[in-house]
């Protein structure tokens, strides 16, 4: 394989296409893609113009047509459109759909046909053979041969996730139809229940995007064939209208897996049943049988960016932790009855269903028993649409192909619902009441105006009610549009509706005739019937003895203005609001927990949550540590048990430090969170997924937690921040060459100084470039300038102040003509581009005046690090140096009181006793103010301890300056080789006793 691909990529050699044809015929066949030679077929193809001519390669659905060198002249156009004729008429002859492909053996370039023309959908270019596996994985993707491929998360993302070509091809021929189709009633309707569902569960970071409800469809209908896969079903046999609403399923007595919902819209569409079909043909070549962990996920995160799960906080749950935290909270399989709240794409189900599974057969159960009594034991329950259809698919791969289809099975209801969990307490922005189920239904104009109510007393009964509503909405399907509406005295009769219930349903069942007619009506029977699920798990009777899951981490300064309110009202009731001065540090993770508890959980139930590590030791999660939470219609109390801390483990699986918070349900008195712990660490090798695979490599241990408090310190209200210099491109400069004809005095030429960490929009917009007086250009101090004990070489800012002042308005800059156009050119990026119409410049500059505050300019500053792994402080004299945001300065009263904070600050005990109490990032990298929450005393010079630390200050200053220091090494570098210089010292040990002594 190596010499054909080696004689492919040699583009400037002497070949013809016949050569290449056979060579790439020999790679197909001599390459993993499990093809022989009756696979590939040269076909005569007749011409629109009459002659004869041959497809150069056909391997199933793809067309290759070879050309001897893609980068001549109109080469590759040419050869484009004269393969769409035979992408089209392929196409139209078999009734699925074709790809096209173009090569000259080095260049490999994918087309999709959209509208009668090809459109590039992937590419591939290999340079060198180091590349032959990149472009067997890019083949496959497009060709889709291979049977039985074990799906493993490393294959998964490789050959369906978002940088593989089948992806890339499947999404634009998505993308296409949802493009042509997007004003079709049914669609829009389904498009607004969508992102009505995930802003209520995502908040404001969610952004109701083409891009993602395209994504999230192409994931659904994934998940869904996955499902039938999974049962040994070819699902390339099936009606795709029948695929997508599970008709196998219901026929096979397996129900709530696939249903219509708001994504199977592709069947309603031209050309989409034929994009079903090919997708099935994708998805089929993977052994789905094989499975054991949730591997949907990996499919989600694979697909989904990295950027857009960060933004919407969706971060799923290691298996080895689910599979630990499941043990932890229910030891006895037999004896739980465990949901999970916020399931996500199933992690916890899964681990759940195995062990409960196991531990039934090994009981003697049946399996009709067995798979009976596993959806009374296992539920869960999201408010998130795809992950819901993918935690079904997940259950379903739990109990496992063999006694799915296994003789005697019974009948199987899979229990994962699309519900609000926390039924938050304010009608206006969710679907509840105290006395009914409330459906919003918009109208034309996307309003919603109209509802589907169903009284609370229906919902005693699940199961009849959810045949209520699947017979509604098969009525309102079965009759002529514009026809009289139906009797529903049958019905009730056969169902036993209650009769003060009945004239409320009417009204509903005329409101859901009305939506059939306006072609919108075969959603809600889905929608209604799911969102039912929570009143009835939170009645008495059906509550659980075990809650496990992760909760939703979403941020105050993230939810809807409507959810914010509701949030803090709820949270106030249950003392679980810290105020409104740390509103930004809170989360729904806390309130979520709570009402989880209050709602589900039976008196004595156990419960074990993954959640922020600031849950169990940050001020403003007192309230919840407490276990007690009362409101105007409840109390209850928690007892909890020692948690786990997981911030020591590596890689980080979560964007912030996390836990698992453990408890029960008491009956009499709460329990506080006590301070006592298993502490986490180790380094997990990547790809390792389960628990046994994970074990040796964890390390536990017991241990304590710190909480922290506020400020102890009177150094708290002395040190400031710096000053926000952003963006980058109006205030960071660097000095440019003079014209031909030189600067006038006192002036200087300056261009915006760039960085490759620049955000967007700004790193894409055009530098400034001016001719500025000199005194606005000053030395700029920020953390990549801060060593232990010294600063290195400052960068250079352009500052708006002069004779110590700033300079506010347009009349005070318009008289320094070189800043004025710099200003003004500045101000313009700025007002363009700002995402909000808020602050101007200069107050961006100053923001509570944090520019201002610095002049004039102390004679001698002390200065941290707002961040890091290690506190760092130095000595700065510079009269004209000004500062960043990335670091904190106090004016010293004098050279002994700055060698004295220095000592102390940088000491690595003042790191370690600060770092419990730093804000969580990944690791404990925030520090900022966190520093004087130690007990720090103000500087003393009759204090004899204080004296000696100021003493050794100054030695450690001498000693660090000593060191050699290479400009071109990354700072953090040259942080370490003084602190490795110094740590070598006699006078640190000394140091490092003499804090000790201080803070402990």
């Amino acid at each position: 394989m190596i010499e054909i691909i080696k004689r492919l990529i040699a583009r400037d050699s002497p070949r013809t296409e016949a050569e290449i044809q056979a060579d790439i015929r020999s790679l197909l066949l001599s390459t993993p893609l499990q093809l022989h030679d009756g696979d590939l077929e040269n076909v005569l193809l007749e011409a629109q113009v009459g002659d004869r001519r041959r497809i150069d390669v056909e391997v199933g659905s793809a067309l290759i047509e070879v050309k001897r060198d893609l980068r001549r002249g109109g080469v590759k156009e040419e050869a484009r459109q004269q393969l769409g004729g035979y992408v089209e008429a392929r196409a139209e002859a078999f009734g699925r759909r074709f790809v096209g492909i173009l090569s000259d053996g080095a260049e490999w370039v994918c087309y999709d046909l959209r509208e009668g023309e090809l459109h590039e959908v992937t590419t591939i270019t290999v340079k060198s053979v180091d590349q032959a596996d990149a472009l067997i994985v890019w083949l496959e993707g497009v060709l889709a041969t291979a049977r039985d491929i074990t799906p493993s998360p490393r294959e998964i993302a490789a050959r369906l996730g978002a940088r593989s070509s089948s992806h890339d091809l499947d999404r634009a021929t998505i993308a296409s139809l949802y493009a042509a189709n997007r004003d079709n009633p049914s669609i829009r309707m389904k498009r607004g229940l969508w992102s009505r569902l995930l802003t209520s569960t995502l908040g404001t970071q969610f952004e109701d995007t083409d891009d993602l409800f395209v994504e999230h469809t192409l994931l659904v209908n994934s998940a869904e064939i996955i499902a039938h896969s999974l049962l040994g079903i070819d699902p390339e046999s099936i009606d795709p209208a029948a695929l997508l609403a599970g008709n196998v399923f219901e026929e096979s007595g397996i129900y709530g897996v696939v249903e219509q919902d708001f994504f199977d819209w592709v069947v309603e569409v031209e050309d989409g049943p034929r994009f079903v079909r090919a997708l099935a043909r994708r998805l089929a070549r993977f052994d789905w049988a094989s499975v054991d962990q949730d591997v949907l996920k990996v499919l989600y995160e694979s697909v989904i960016g990295t950027d857009t799960r960060k933004r919407l906080g969706e971060y799923y749950t290691p298996d080895w932790l689910a599979e630990l935290v499941v043990d932890a909270v229910a030891p006895d399989a037999l004896e739980m009855r465990l949901l999970d709240p916020a399931c996500g794409s199933g992690t916890f189900l899964f681990h759940a269903v195995r062990r409960f599974v196991v531990a039934s057969e090994a009981a003697g159960r049946t399996l009709a028993e067995t798979l009976r009594a596993v959806s009374r034991h296992v539920q869960g329950m999201d408010l998130h649409p795809v992950a819901v259809t993918l935690a079904r698919v997940t259950y379903l791969l739990a109990i496992g192909r063999d006694r799915l289809t296994a003789n005697g099975r019974g009948a199987l209801f899979i229990p994962v619902y699309l519900g609000d969990s926390v039924q938050w307490d304010d009608q206006a922005s969710n679907l509840w009441n105290a006395e009914s189920l409330v459906v919003p239904v918009e109208d034309q104009a996307e309003l919603f105006t109209s509802e589907l109510r169903f009284p609370d007393i229906l919902l005693n009964d699940a199961e009849m009610f959810d045949d209520l509503v699947e017979a509604m909405a098969d009525m309102a399907a079965r009759r002529d549009s514009g026809s009289r509406v139906p009797s529903l005295n049958p019905l009730f009769q056969r169902l036993g509706v209650p009769e003060q219930a009945q004239d409320v349903v009417r009204a509903t069942f005329r409101t859901m005739c009305d939506l059939q007619d306006a072609g919108r009506n075969h959603i809600w029977s889905y929608y209604v019937r799911n969102l039912a699920r929570p009143v009835w798990l939170a009645r008495a009777a059906n509550r659980v003895t075990a809650l496990v899951g992760n909760p939703p981490w979403l941020a105050f300064r993230h939810m809807p203005e409507r959810m914010q309110q509701t949030f803090r009202e709820m949270s106030e009731q249950r003392g679980l609001w810290a105020g409104a001065e740390v509103a930004t540090h809170q989360d729904l993770s806390a309130l979520f927990v709570a009402r989880a508890v209050e709602l589900y959980l039976a008196p004595s139930g156990q419960f074990g949550f993954v959640m922020p590590n600031a849950v169990v030791d940050r001020e403003h999660y007192a309230g919840f540590r407490t276990g007690h939470y009362a409101s105007r219609t409840s109390s209850i109390s928690i007892a909890f048990r020692p948690s786990w801390d997981l911030r020591r483990i590596r890689p980080h699986f979560f964007p912030r430090g996390s836990s698992v918070v453990f408890g029960h349900r008491a009956e009499v008195e709460p329990i506080e969170m006590p301070l006592d712990a298993t502490i986490f660490s180790g380094r997990i090798p990547r790809g390792q997924t389960s628990i046994s695979q994970v074990e040796p490599h964890l390390e536990r241990r017991p241990g304590t937690v710190t909480i922290a408090t506020g400020a102890n310190s009177p150094y708290q209200s002395r040190f400031r921040q710096g000053a926000i210099f952003s963006p980058r491109v109006c205030f960071f400069v660097e000095r440019r060459a003079a014209g031909p004809l030189g600067a006038v005095a006192g002036r200087t030429p300056i261009i915006s100084s760039r960085s490759v960490n620049e955000k967007k929009p700004w790193k894409e917009l055009p530098s400034i470039e001016g001719v500025v007086e000199d005194a606005f250009l000053r030395p700029m101090y920020s953390g990549e300038s801060l060593l232990p004990y010294r600063v290195a070489d400052p960068l250079l800012a352009l500052v708006p102040a002069v004779d110590g002042r700033l300079l506010r308005t347009e009349e005070q800059i318009a008289l320094y003509p070189g800043l004025a156009d710099w200003w003004r050119r500045a101000e313009g990026l700025w007002n363009d581009n700002r995402k909000s119409e808020g602050l101007t410049l200069i107050e961006q500059l100053d923001w509570v005046g944090k520019m201002a505050a610095q002049f004039p300019t102390p004679r001698l500053r002390v200065i941290y690090n707002s961040s890091g792994m290690h506190v760092a402080a130095a000595k700065l004299r510079d009269p004209r140096g000004v500062l960043n945001n990335k670091l904190y300065w106090c004016a010293a009263r004098s050279e002994e009181e700055a060698d004295y904070l220095c000592a102390l600050l940088n000491s690595p005990v003042t790191t370690e006793f600060v770092r419990p109490l730093m804000s969580y990032g990944k690791d404990e990298r925030d520090i900022h103010k966190h520093v004087w929450k130690l007990p720090i005393p103000e500087f003393d010079p009759a204090n004899r301890t204080l004296a000696r630390l100021a003493e050794l200050g100054a030695l450690a200053e001498q000693l660090a300056g000593q060191v050699e220091v290479d400009p071109d090494l990354h700072f953090a570098t040259s942080r370490r080789r003084i602190r490795e210089r110094l740590v070598e010292n006699p006078d640190a040990a000394e140091i490092d006793d003499l804090v000790y002594e201080l803070l402990s």
